[in-house]
């Protein structure tokens, strides 16, 4: 192991107080929960000195939490602030969730003109609107790798001064002075620079539920998120690869944000990689209620009957998969690329226990493609259930396995030869590919907010469907969506659900960009990178449910699969379609 960097930081929180000047009232914005900030206050109250706290990150949604009153409101405007630095519609996607937070009042959300870094306010009550000013603390900054970026930070003013000053909080400076640390220790040449790349940061900072679908704030998922994304880009950065590169193999990234009892501290270090697998008891696949362990994903593969072959990942984990033969067109069905999207793991395995009790089904079923970002997951999981922990999104070579191809791996393909092995055994032409995305926001705060080159992410909107196809067999791909779809809508709440992620949506997002098709967002395009002619790609909001909405998940992608299977039994052996190879 190599220590890179550590440091302890103190807290934010207890320098207002401890430095606090009595009778001096003051305002301040902070990287903390509601708990710890109105626990300062409470201090800074004893030591004489009248202060309110509020959050940096999301002020508008904790304005609306901690201190505007909503009793009698029927209608509200808010004025949300337009900057050159960030998309147009950056405030407005900070301030979601609130159009569900507010239930039934009707919320309109306008530009301001100004440019202002504030959210004008007007709650009306009967005849009357009020007019409320809810500061939203920004600043405009590069980052390591040149890109500027305009970013929530602390904010601190006394009674009296109408502007303040900018706060480096706690968590701002252990975020920067990380990734300064971090870009300029000598990594070599060659990649992959390490096997793991651990940073183990302690912060005092609990979850925050909205009780608006799967909808937390976390400090610490965003904090995870921020780090990983933008370690990311300062490899990419340094290997001259352009920014948002899927085929960087810098190892295994792996921030480990966990909750402390008050000490705000960080280690960066390297690690040797570990292999095998958190012992996981088996659950009815039906009713599955969480991802599921490793062992039973093997032990159902060998009950299909078919011809089993595999592959080995960089850490030596077996990826495995499964051929049985029929005389039925084939379909090749995949789960487990990116093994934080957990509902298409088990739907690959439920639609294929299915499929294997039908006579003549022909299909290739590799349900779990990324064993060693699976293995992060359930390490990362034991600590904070509730994040994306996208970490574990990517292989532990640092790639994502769709961008692997010979030209950039060389001759060892490690875990992407299981896909190659199954497109070459079954020869279908169509695949079933099956993801997940984050079922609340996804953000990175310190880096201007939205996740860069994941923009279309960072909100839900509903379970969706992609068709990536050869040109000539766009009329396959369109039948093969409406089929889908429309099995997928008699399934009883999905409809609904879709709906309510997409009206939310689009209250702070605007258009989702996507064609609805029997009311699933849909999109198509010609893509020749795949060697199936017709790919078949699943999005269900899936990164942190469990419980009932697991299984509904899962559910859902069996049916797709299903869905899928049988209406390609029509579909890929027309003549209209075999004209169009």
């Amino acid at each position: 192991m190599t220590d890179i960097f550590h440091r302890t930081y103190r807290s934010t929180l207890d320098a207002l107080v401890e430095d606090a000047i009595p009778g001096r009232a003051f305002e301040a914005w902070t990287f903390d929960d509601p708990t710890r900030r109105r626990a300062a206050e409470s201090r800074l109250r004893d030591k004489g000195v009248s202060a309110r706290i509020h959050s940096a990150y999301k002020p508008l949604v904790f304005a609306f939490l901690e201190d505007i009153d909503l009793d009698g409101v029927t209608a509200i405007e808010v004025r949300y602030p337009v900057h050159e630095s960030a998309p147009a519609n950056r405030f407005r996607l900070e301030a979601y969730p609130l159009a569900a937070l507010v239930g039934d009042r009707r919320i309109d959300f306008v530009a301001r003109e100004d440019g202002a870094f504030q959210y004008d306010v007007l709650p009306t009550r009967g005849d009357t609107t009020e007019a409320l000013v809810v500061p939203a603390p920004n600043r405009v900054h590069a980052d390591l790798v040149g890109q500027t970026s305009l970013s929530p930070t602390g904010w601190y003013r006394v009674a009296g001064d109408d502007v303040g000053q900018r706060l480096e909080t706690d968590y701002e400076r252990l975020f920067h002075e990380t990734m300064k640390a971090i870009a300029a220790h000598d990594w070599g040449r060659d990649e992959p620079y390490f096997e793991e790349l651990n940073i183990a940061v302690a912060l005092p900072a609990a979850d925050v539920p909205l009780l608006v679908g799967d909808e937390v704030v976390s400090l610490r998922e965003a904090l995870h998120e921020d780090f990983y994304f933008s370690l990311l880009e300062v490899f990419q950065h340094r290997s001259a690869r352009p920014l948002g590169d899927r085929s960087l193999r810098p190892g295994q990234i792996v921030p480990e944000i966990v909750a402390s009892d008050g000490a705000v501290s960080v280690r960066v270090e390297t690690r040797p990689l570990t292999d095998g697998f958190l012992d996981a008891p088996d659950q009815d696949l039906g009713t599955a209620g969480e991802p599921i362990g490793v062992g039973q994903v093997q032990r159902l593969l060998a009950d299909f009957g078919g011809e089993m072959f595999a592959a080995r990942s960089r850490a030596g984990r077996h990826v495995q998969a499964v051929h049985v033969t029929g005389r039925d067109a084939p379909v090749m069905v995949s789960g487990g690329q990116h093994p934080n999207e957990p509902t298409g793991i088990v739907g690959a395995l439920r639609a294929a226990v299915r499929l294997a009790q039908r006579e003549g089904a022909h299909f290739v079923v590799s349900p779990l493609e990324n064993p060693d970002g699976y293995a992060l997951s359930q390490r990362l999981r034991r600590d904070n259930p509730r994040h994306m922990h996208h970490a574990a999104r990517y292989t532990a070579l640092g790639d994502d396995l769709e961008y692997r191809t010979r030209e950039n791996a060389g001759a060892d393909l490690g875990e992407k030869d299981i896909h190659l092995q199954a497109e070459a055994r079954a020869q279908a032409r169509l695949h079933v590919n099956l993801h997940g995305y984050p079922s609340h926001e996804w953000t990175r705060p310190l880096s201007g907010y939205l996740p860069r080159h994941f923009a279309m992410w960072t909100l839900p909107k509903g379970f969706f469907l992609i068709v990536r196809h050869h040109e000539g067999w766009g009329d396959a791909a369109e039948q093969l969506l409406d089929h889908v779809t429309r099995r997928l809508a008699a399934i009883p709440g999905l409809l609904e659900a879709n709906r309510s992620q997409i009206a939310l949506y689009e209250i702070h997002a605007g258009e989702t960009g996507f064609r609805l098709i029997n009311g699933f967002p849909c999109l198509s395009s010609v893509d020749d990178r795949h060697i199936a002619p017709v790919t078949l790609i699943t999005e269900y909001p899936d990164e942190t449910i469990y419980g009932a909405a697991y299984v509904a998940g899962h559910s859902a992608q069996m049916e797709t699969v299903l869905a899928a299977y049988d209406a390609w039994q029509t579909i890929g052996g027309s003549t209209s379609v075999v004209a169009g190879v």
